[in-house]
């Protein structure tokens, strides 16, 4: 830990003697509605569970005074972090998995929402055993908003993201993200996540190419909301980030990005003349509210995936 962070624990913190730590980082987000939620599963818990939270260097000193306020109001075992700069996703991860006391890991989203009354008892239960090396929960848009701007990623998140469990497990390091995801500790000992990747993506697909190679990665029905849908803008921005990602994944992995259609695609248009020209347009094409939905998803998935051809 480093030794600028500033660390603040509740009452349960202290005696605690957990099998399972749920990591949560956040960055300018507010996990507070999160931790409720969770809360209300501690009675049945009996200490298993304790909750890592960590600030990514935000500095918002009102975020940090309420969400001291409602860990101390909570009966689950909760230490916060509070880091003074940004430091990344991976960073920020290995940062969690370093505090921890459980001996297997729950990476979840900020923006995350269990979608039933059992979701830490179900992971608590699997971390209890011991016997589960990763395995990732699923995503769901149960009870995400419905707004118009956001109608474009719920689109594209339905189609590619919220997988049943048998799907996902044809391609199971594909499938994987730190939205919700049980890692056992020596796994994760033996592959942490790369600093080496900054901004947005890929991070936990990659790390997951790694485990996948030594040790089983099983996919389960235990789903959790994703709130935090995007705008159009935001999500070209994220994948912009992504671009330099992708590459450094090609590079490492080929064997399995290969086998990806967003990496085919890539290939395909790199063939394409002016695509630089015309990449713009797709992005265009994403914003435009008078094109039906599925045509504007399709557009940003374009979009993506030239970005992609000319980072390869």
């Amino acid at each position: 830990m480093s030794p600028s962070s500033a660390v603040h624990d509740n009452t349960a913190w202290t005696n605690a003697a957990p099998d399972l730590s749920v990591l949560i980082p956040f960055y300018r987000d507010d996990p507070e509605s999160l931790i409720a939620s969770l809360d209300r599963e501690a009675g049945a818990l009996n200490g298993s569970v304790e909750i890592v939270l960590l600030d990514d260097g935000a500095r918002d000193a009102a975020l940090i005074t309420r969400l001291i306020a409602r860990i101390e109001a909570c009966d689950l075992p909760i230490r916060l972090i509070s880091l003074p700069s940004n430091e990344g996703r991976s960073i920020g991860r290995n940062r969690l998995a370093d505090a921890a006391r459980g001996s297997s890991l729950l990476f979840l989203d900020s923006d995350m929402r269990p979608d039933h009354d059992r979701f830490l008892q179900t992971w608590s239960d699997l971390a209890r055993a011991g016997q589960t090396a990763v395995a990732f929960g699923g995503f769901s848009l149960l009870q995400a908003p419905e707004d118009a701007r956001f109608a474009v990623h719920r689109s594209m998140a339905a189609r590619s993201d919220c997988l049943p469990r048998e799907q996902r497990a044809l391609q199971p390091e594909k499938h994987v993200f730190t939205s919700n995801l049980l890692v056992r500790r020596d796994v994760f000992e033996a592959e942490a996540f790369d600093p080496g990747f900054t901004g947005w993506g890929w991070e936990d697909v990659e790390w997951a190419m790694r485990v996948s190679r030594r040790f089983k990665v099983e996919h389960i029905d235990n789903p959790a909301t994703h709130m935090g849908l995007d705008t159009v803008e935001s999500l070209a921005a994220k994948y912009e980030q992504s671009a330099p990602n992708f590459a450094r994944v090609v590079a490492r992995h080929p064997d399995f990005v290969s086998a990806y259609p967003s990496y085919r695609v890539a290939r395909r248009l790199q063939t394409v003349p002016g695509l630089r020209a015309i990449r713009p347009l797709f992005k265009q094409a994403a914003r435009s509210s008078l094109l039906p939905v599925r045509l504007r998803a399709f557009s940003l998935r374009l979009y993506r995936v030239a970005l992609y051809a000319e980072a390869i």
